[in-house]
């Protein structure tokens, strides 16, 4: 039977191994609407030199701010949630919460978008599955008057422009450093000849292809690597699993995988542990709690911390603040944080 992680999602985990995720995520979802443990204090919210978050004075208690999800079953979502609803009790707008079934539901997400047109809701905040199908949704609802803020994953700026989408701030990090510093951690300890390969995200998603040149970057700049293969798993555990056995198959000298977020992580670590392959090194991208637990047993080098609650509250606090007629920056950079079993609390 799967593991249920959301009243309305189910998640596709296999056991023996899994059966201890459904503990991680039991107690992830009852610490008290924390999100996934308290932000380090030393990471600033927004990075130096980024316009500081407006202010936003008594918004109306009827406008409607919709936060659009990719899914529930990534912990990473959970915690963006977390954050908005911060925002919400913050500000005192109406949030609507609406998620597709799985990151590569794209279909679903314009659905949900269509609908909030319908609706005619005062605000969304899209995490959008890639970064081309929902611009001509986003452009309908920008038309019939609503604000539109952009988190996580950016949309195309050249179809946006082209299509009409203007004025649309962009809340994330810069996804090409964090993975840069993730892969760097593992390939600076390497001085003999390596294979590594890259286990990639949704290829039409802007967020999957910086990772994904991020690693190929620090890689580069060790001549010890050999970078002999890419493949997308679309953000998954399953076919994270699925991919790591196709790769290592094809190449069993395989020392180094490289992941673009920590569930594909926690798929490549799964098999790599049901064939005791103890010689391989495993990063990954998000900070997800059972993802740190890994970093901490030394099953994983590293992880990067993007401050997911930290994008949702910014998201519907830049909403609130467009429908109060403030402005807001047209970009915020929020930090990343690399984790790994040496970096400090």
């Amino acid at each position: 039977m799967p593991l249920q992680y959301h009243s309305q999602i189910r998640l596709p985990w296999k056991t023996p191994y899994w059966m201890c995720s459904a503990l991680i995520i039991t107690l992830l979802i009852g610490v008290g609407g924390c999100g996934l443990g308290p932000r380090d204090p030393s990471v600033p919210l927004i990075e130096p030199g980024t316009s500081p978050v407006p202010s936003v004075e008594n918004p109306s208690p009827a406008q409607t701010v919709a936060l659009v999800m990719k899914t529930l079953t990534n912990p990473f979502f959970v915690e963006m949630e977390q954050g908005a609803r911060r925002a919400e009790a913050d500000l005192g707008v109406r949030l609507l919460v609406e998620t597709a079934a799985q990151e590569t539901s794209i279909d679903q997400q314009i659905a949900i978008i269509e609908r909030l047109i319908d609706q005619k809701v005062d605000a969304i905040v899209i995490s959008p599955g890639d970064s081309t199908s929902l611009v001509p949704v986003l452009v309908r609802a920008q038309q019939a008057g609503i604000v539109v803020i952009n988190i996580d994953n950016r949309l195309d700026p050249t179809l946006m422009r082209n299509l009409g989408l203007v004025n649309v701030p962009f809340i994330s990090v810069d996804n090409e450093d964090g993975a840069y510093q993730a892969a760097r951690a593992v390939s600076a300890g390497i001085t003999a000849p390596t294979q590594a390969v890259i286990i990639e995200g949704i290829m039409s998603a802007q967020n999957a292809i910086d990772r994904s040149h991020g690693a190929q970057r620090a890689f580069a700049e060790n001549p010890a690597i050999n970078l002999v293969a890419t493949e997308t798993a679309h953000w998954k555990i399953d076919e994270a699993y699925a991919v790591t056995k196709r790769l290592l198959i094809a190449h069993p000298d395989i020392g180094v995988i490289f992941c673009a977020n920590d569930m594909m992580a926690l798929g490549a670590l799964q098999y790599l542990t049901e064939t005791s392959r103890s010689n391989v090194q495993v990063v990954g991208f998000d900070a997800l709690a059972e993802a740190r637990q890994a970093v901490s047993a030394g099953r994983m080098v590293a992880t990067v911390d993007q401050q997911a609650a930290q994008q949702g509250y910014l998201g519907v606090r830049y909403a609130a603040a467009r429908l109060a007629g403030d402005k807001v920056p047209e970009e915020t950079m929020v930090p990343v944080k690399l984790i790994t079993r040496d970096a400090k609390p």
